[in-house]
């Protein structure tokens, strides 16, 4: 299992690099001040941030119970990122359509086009992520200490 460091790492960078990608390029596709769009995406990536660090914890510990690993086979992490983005979608749907002051449908397509930005991004950083910084083989760790 990762540390407690290792998964405030792995949430802090994910969203540093996502805020640098998203912002320009929402504010340039929405047609939406770029401040009004840093508003969003900064909360959003504030409450991604937090959502990033309890998901991970309990999808980590859900996959060791039922399958004795944390290590994520291609489908898993498909089914990861998007058990992720549409537990996110739901919890920002409304905040985007007040501060837009948008409709609800315009919220929820906002919302979707992070969403499907951030599904790709998802697997692309987390894979890249596991590859940089491999989970610690447990049964090694055990050894050593035994």
């Amino acid at each position: 299992m990762r540390t407690a460091a290792d998964r405030i790492r792995h949430a802090i960078s994910f969203e540093l690099i996502a805020l640098l990608i998203v912002t320009p390029a929402a504010s340039w596709f929405f047609g939406k001040p770029m401040f009004e769009m840093g508003v969003v995406v900064v909360v959003s990536a504030t409450v991604a941030t937090l959502w990033n660090y309890l998901y991970n914890l309990g999808f980590d510990h859900a996959l060791r119970r039922l399958t004795g690993s944390v290590r994520k086979s291609i489908m898993m992490r498909v089914v990861h990122a998007v058990l992720f983005e549409g537990g996110l979608l739901v919890v920002l749907m409304p905040f985007t359509a007040f501060l837009l002051g948008v409709s609800a449908l315009q919220a929820l397509f906002v919302n979707a086009t992070f969403a499907v930005f951030y599904l790709v991004y998802a697997f692309v950083f987390n894979w890249a992520y596991d590859v940089i910084f491999p989970i610690p083989d447990v049964s090694a760790s055990a050894e050593h200490s035994a």
